[in-house]
């Protein structure tokens, strides 16, 4: 693993005060394991990951921070790892390092930031097991395509999201335009995509891209609360739904309910089911193994 390296500036779609930017990531207070790549922290305790951004004074994503995060999703995606937990703090991210796009431009490249980021979304989004993205400040561009990325987002009461790109002459480009429209519907993205403007934490519960809304000071206890519940529950289970949801959205009903009654057999099948039923019979409380 590399050590850990802090960039003091970057480029990100907004400007920020960073004078109460913390030293140490405050996430390690919940962890056990604990590993530094150069721009993210990764804890793992009781089951629960926890993949903290680390590229202060915003967290603007560049070509490094990006392999980064692919590096800390891959080390979620062990059996022994039931949840995660996505954040950043003081802010989740605040959008791409502009500095970046500069380069290419410079060098006649194509823009491979993009795609890099899309990547580990993707990977992210495909972890069988639930993910919860902690958003506090800002989660602008690809930071909040990141948390898109999650099952779930919660956000402080002080938080803001969008994709403000359009004020760069350029749209979302890891699955903005795609995961957005989804939770809010095509018109509503279609608008948040144009106008590039801020959303605020209230708005985007009632839009549907928050899950939960906190006050600030209890964003991450609620959200390692959650994930723990998640890690001692029905882990083959969740994968069941994640998948169901996922693949069979967008298909036909036929089609839909084809992939469910797969994937409830899949979940029958699991050592989770037989203990779920034995212990519902003997009214006593599953202790889920997560098989």
């Amino acid at each position: 693993m590399k050590t850990l390296s802090i960039q003091q500036e970057a480029g990100a779609l907004v400007r920020i005060d960073t004078s109460n930017v913390y030293d140490t990531p405050l996430i390690w207070k919940y962890a056990h394991v604990r590993t530094q790549v150069e721009f993210v922290d990764y804890s793992a305790e009781d089951g629960v990951a926890v993949i903290t951004l680390n590229r202060p004074p915003v967290n603007a994503l560049n070509n490094e921070m990006i392999a980064d995060i692919d590096e800390a999703v891959r080390m979620a995606e062990a059996t022994d790892i039931r949840a995660v937990v996505i954040t950043g703090a003081p802010h989740f991210a605040a959008g791409a390092d502009i500095t970046g796009f500069q380069k290419t431009f410079e060098a006649g490249g194509d823009e491979r930031q993009a795609s890099g980021l899309s990547e580990a979304i993707a990977r992210f989004t495909n972890l069988e097991k639930p993910t919860i993205a902690a958003i506090n400040g800002f989660a602008l561009g690809g930071g909040l395509e990141l948390a898109l990325g999650a099952d779930f987002r919660y956000m402080a009461e002080s938080a803001k999201v969008g994709q403000p790109e359009i004020l760069l002459g350029i749209i979302p480009g890891a699955g903005g335009t795609q995961r957005l429209a989804r939770l809010v519907g095509p018109q509503r993205c279609k608008e948040l995509c144009t106008t590039g403007r801020q959303v605020k934490s209230e708005e985007a519960l009632s839009l549907g891209i928050a899950d939960k809304v906190v006050p600030d000071e209890e964003l991450l206890d609620l959200a390692m609360s959650d994930a723990a519940a998640f890690a001692n529950g029905p882990t083959q289970a969740y994968a069941a739904v994640k998948r169901a949801v996922s693949r069979g959205f967008d298909q036909p009903l036929e089609e839909g309910l084809a992939i469910e009654a797969e994937q409830f057999a899949r979940a029958f099948a699991s050592n989770d089911a037989k203990i779920g039923v034995a212990a519902f019979l003997a009214k006593e409380k599953p202790d889920f193994s997560g098989t």
